[in-house]
């Protein structure tokens, strides 16, 4: 028969307030002290995903480097030219179709950071096809990488007018419908310079799907909003009054027409805000964290996918 250790009864209490302490200071001690992780056991991690958003400009190469996701420079044919549209395709990993948006570049060209948002649309499940619309502008028939600094870039993206440019996005839209993984459905997103593309796109292109437009001047003449039949969503930084001021007429006269133009503007954002995410004190942030995930949604509901 096995001992049993007994306890004086006058040693009693202090031993319950001894082990009621003992419990109190377990019980309040951070996970790590025990030898878990900060912030509980596996089981009470949160499982909800962390969002994704495209990365800054001052991150996007990084991005490029560690994504799993297909990325491919292409040759684009341009009609009428012997010069052919360089062009950044990303592709999703899903079993089944994806649609596609074409990303149209800042006023900087095509970059990094542009290629860095087709990786993202690519991550939420869309064939991002971001095209150089500079090729063939720059010297010896170079793009946007032939010429000399950032400055030189925008001189040349200012002498792209609003019909060379349509004329170069129907040929991205052609390369896309072709692409035997597309479900048929494109939509178009622009940033800045792009972004009024993006929105003049829309007013050109009859069989577009959608049309987003990050924080990019509006149409000036009432008479172009006729011809759209893409819905529109436009985002845009609160200190951005020189955007802000052409958002009226689409306003009006896209809802007199019965048409659909969504409006998002976020309180202190600047213009370039989802380039820019680390500027203004975290109001670019803040306003990246909501515009992305609309920009996914409105693409979702009117492209599939």
């Amino acid at each position: 028969m096995r001992a049993q250790a007994r306890l004086s009864p006058r040693l009693r209490p202090f031993f319950a307030l001894s082990l009621t302490l003992l419990l109190g200071l377990v019980a309040c001690a951070p996970a790590d002290d025990m030898g878990g992780e900060t912030g509980g056991t596996p089981e009470m991690t949160a499982s909800e995903p962390v969002p994704m958003y495209p990365p800054s400009e001052v991150a996007a190469l990084a991005a490029l480097n560690a994504s799993p996701r297909h990325g491919e420079w292409v040759d684009v044919p341009l009609p009428g030219s012997d010069v052919p549209i360089r062009t950044w395709v990303t592709y999703p990993e899903r079993a089944d179709d994806a649609p596609v948006v074409i990303v149209i570049m800042e006023i900087y060209g095509m970059t990094d950071w542009i290629r860095g948002v087709a990786d993202q649309l690519a991550a939420d499940g869309f064939i991002a096809v971001a095209p150089d619309l500079l090729s063939g502008m720059g010297p010896n028939g170079g793009g946007t990488e032939s010429l000399g600094s950032r400055d030189d870039v925008v001189a040349a993206v200012r002498t792209l007018d609003s019909p060379e440019s349509m004329r170069r996005l129907d040929a991205v839209r052609e390369y896309a419908l072709a692409i035997p993984s597309s479900n048929g459905e494109i939509g178009v997103v622009g940033y800045c310079w792009g972004g009024a593309r993006s929105f003049e796109y829309a007013v050109h292109q009859p069989g577009l799907g959608a049309a987003v437009v990050y924080y990019g001047t509006s149409p000036a003449e009432a008479g172009m909003y006729e011809s759209i039949s893409a819905p529109v969503l436009g985002l845009y930084g609160g200190d951005d009054q020189r955007v802000n001021a052409t958002i009226p007429i689409a306003q009006e006269t896209m809802g007199g027409l019965g048409k659909t133009y969504e409006v998002e503007i976020y309180d202190g954002a600047g213009h370039g805000f989802l380039r820019a995410q680390e500027d203004r004190e975290g109001a670019n942030m803040g306003a990246t964290e909501a515009a992305w995930p609309r920009t996914v949604a409105f693409f979702r509901e009117h492209l599939g996918g």
